[in-house]
């Protein structure tokens, strides 16, 4: 065995990520401080303390820089301490120009009383609305009825919430070592000697799905306004997750992409976050381990000798329509990606099952479809013994449910509907297909034939996408055939555990162990 390999080079790789990630969420949340020996030319103190008392302003209107004439007020809280948390909905009246496809600014200001009793104040603007294309229309197809209008044009979309963060650490910070990364958050006074409480609005909380379309019979709206007040560590943590998620749309990601990735952050708890990051890491091992060792099975596999056909051409044409499927739903790329690469793994798969290779007559390619032997063709028996009796139960589900879908749901298209009447079909009954290969395991009495190495990592992943079904947003479909792979594998482990094994009996490279010993003697 090779001392550098490449699953040690990955698993090294992983372990000093880890580590550097971890180094750097420490210094976020510990800034260097200043203190009296380093001199107070050095030092950057606050305007503030952690018990004062602070006044909350909100104002609407249609430009992002109005006089103030032009300032609609929407909330006024006179004593708000630093400590405290606030939640209130508002109705907010909406312009004229903005009923008509227009913009609304909120300009938020909060004021305080320094220990000079001078009135202090730092503000900032944030958008109300965004424009956005409205959703797709779907109709009933027996009918023609659609359930919504879609244009091509973008309109107005409002934003029902509001959270507004305010830093209220009383903490002295080291000029020559200044948290950079939040710089243009802060407001200095006397030359950066003092600084002003941070005020904070999140818009990176604001996520598209949430986002309503402003009607223009209906010249008011909810606003959720929410103030919180957020350590230092945890602002500057939340900034660098908005420039990150930023950078992805430099990389080619939708709007909608990106926003999925944001719902992570958004909707999940910081340390169920902080649980997710580390699972993902894990989750993207497992799955490049996984492909590596499939595809090394396959690749160096010599005889299909209990392997089922049938099981890895539904795996083929399943991996094909779940991913037109997420396609056509146009869901985010990080459960896209995978399953194209998955699809396209399969189809390998089919080539090298059925045995086909290409062989050229001169400058003409033929396809040639090699003979199988007789232990691969009692394979073959046992798998069609199998899908027979599947086949029974399976095709008038499929076909029901397809109609079904068709009298009483909405679809976009008839190309929609057969997406999603076939990969329904998947979901819920498509581990059917994975029988046949339990089936075989009983009939030939091993398991000394399957790649347990991948198997392994599969299923480790398979567990992860149990945790990651209910964090990353994914049609439901989709979300409960992952709990579906988890009784299979279920299976598979009780079946190593009920055939022992058999040293005499090929592995899954054609190859017994005693004829390998032998070998190397």
């Amino acid at each position: 065995m090779a001392v550098f390999s490449c699953t040690k080079i990955t698993i090294v790789l992983v372990i000093a990520y880890f580590s550097y990630t971890f180094w750097a969420i420490v210094k976020l949340f510990y800034p260097t401080t200043c203190t009296p020996l380093k001199g107070p030319d050095n030092c950057s103190v606050p305007l503030f303390n952690e018990d004062t008392t602070f006044e909350l302003i909100i104002y609407t209107t249609t430009k992002s820089l109005a006089p103030k004439s032009a300032l609609n007020e929407i909330l006024h809280v006179d004593a708000l301490k630093a400590h405290e948390s606030l939640q209130k909905t508002v109705n907010v009246s909406l312009p004229v120009s903005t009923l008509k496809n227009g913009t609304l600014f909120g300009h938020v200001i909060v004021q305080f009383t320094n220990k000079k009793s001078r009135l202090l104040k730092v503000s900032k603007t944030t958008s109300l609305t965004s424009y956005l294309l409205p959703k797709d229309t779907v109709y009933n197809l027996m009918t023609g009825n659609s359930s919504n209008v879609s244009e091509d044009v973008p309109v107005t979309h409002w934003h029902p919430k509001l959270t507004i963060n305010l830093v209220t650490e009383a903490i002295t910070l080291d000029k020559r070592e200044f948290p950079w990364d939040i710089y243009n958050l802060f407001k200095f006074a006397r030359d950066g000697d003092e600084y002003y409480p941070i005020l904070y609005v999140d818009e990176f909380s604001v996520l598209q799905r949430h986002m309503e379309t402003i009607d223009k019979a209906v010249p008011y709206k909810e606003l959720a306004i929410s103030y919180t007040p957020i350590s230092l560590g945890r602002l500057r943590l939340w900034c660098q997750f908005e420039r990150s998620i930023s950078s992805l749309k430099k990389l080619g990601f939708s709007s909608k992409d990106v926003d999925e990735v944001k719902g992570i952050f958004v909707d999940t708890n910081m340390y169920l976050l902080a649980l997710t990051f580390f699972v993902s890491v894990f989750h993207l091992l497992f799955d490049f381990l996984a492909f590596k060792n499939d595809i090394l099975f396959w690749k160096n596999r010599k005889t299909m000798v209990g392997l089922s056909t049938t099981n890895v051409l539904w795996r083929c044409v399943s991996s094909a329509v779940v991913f037109l499927y997420l396609l056509d739903e146009k869901t985010s790329l990080l459960v896209l990606v995978p399953a194209g690469v998955a699809a396209v793994i399969e189809v390998w798969k089919v080539w090298r099952i059925m045995k086909f290779r290409i062989v050229w007559n001169g400058s003409i390619p033929t396809l040639v479809r090699d003979k199988r032997t007789v232990s691969e063709i009692q394979t073959q028996q046992y798998d069609s013994q199998a899908i027979k009796y599947l086949s029974v139960a399976l095709i008038p589900l499929v076909l029901c449910g397809a109609v079904y879908s068709l009298v009483y749901n909405t679809h976009k298209s008839w190309y929609s509907w057969l997406i999603h009447s076939s990969v329904n079909g998947v979901y819920a009954f498509g581990f059917l297909f994975m029988l046949p290969q339990l089936f075989l395991n009983y009939q030939l009495k091993t398991v000394a034939h399957l790649p347990w190495r991948a198997f392994m990592y599969k299923a480790f992943n398979t567990f992860i996408d149990d945790v990651f079904a209910f964090i990353i947003t994914m049609p439901t479909a989709h979300r409960v055939a992952v709990f579906r792979d988890d009784l299979v594998f279920l299976v598979y482990l009780y079946q190593r555990w009920l055939y022992p094994v058999d040293r005499k009996r090929v592995n899954e490279y054609g190859e017994s162990f005693d004829e390998v010993k032998l070998h190397k003697d």
